[in-house]
């Protein structure tokens, strides 16, 4: 680690801690009713999308991903001006986010890690700037909902210095030891 970079610690992900970045796509404390006479619970709403901007339209996509090598120094970041854009993992693999608040030009210093458990999806608010998808597993796949149509929706900003490493012994505890078990079951 160079001099100037700081160590991100990573939080598990809650509604409460990721809300200032967009909406966490759970189940687990959402409310829900009962559908199909009783027999499917509708968790309805988990988020929304927001793509109209500039006659933008909702699509889905799969993004299939593969791990980063790790300590992973943050030297990027994106965000998407126009539109909302959701991740669902579908493999129900653990991954990681990235996120920094909304504004001109994202501030590394402000950058927060996120541990998904693989049964939270995330849905970025519109203007937020994240780092790419961050798999842990190999060839994971996330369903994306984001925004198709005209205009510029992706500003990366690239970084020399303040830089920010993410390492995965800050893991949370619940996580430390599957991480370690995929670990050796790969070799």
């Amino acid at each position: 680690m160079s001099t100037g970079t700081r160590r991100l610690t990573i939080e598990p992900l809650t509604k409460q801690a990721f809300a200032e970045f967009g909406d966490v796509i759970e189940v687990d404390n959402s409310d829900y009713f009962m559908i199909n006479n009783g027999s499917t619970r509708r968790y309805h709403k988990l988020a929304t999308t927001d793509v109209q901007d500039q006659g933008g339209e909702a699509i889905i996509s799969i993004f299939q991903a593969t791990p980063l090598s790790y300590p992973l120094t943050i030297n990027m970041l994106e965000r998407h001006p126009l539109g909302s854009q959701a991740f669902v993992p579908l493999l129900g693999q653990p991954y990681l986010i990235v996120v920094a608040p909304k504004g001109d030009a994202p501030s590394l210093s402000s950058c927060r890690a996120f541990w998904s458990n693989g049964r939270q999806g995330v849905n970025y608010h519109k203007g937020v700037w994240h780092h790419p998808v961050l798999a842990l597993t190999d060839q994971d796949q996330f369903l994306i909902v984001d925004r198709g149509g005209e205009g510029h929706n992706c500003d990366e900003v690239y970084f020399d210095t303040d830089l920010v490493s993410l390492d995965l012994d800050s893991l949370p505890e619940c996580n430390q030891q599957q991480q370690k078990q995929r670990t050796e079951h790969a070799l």
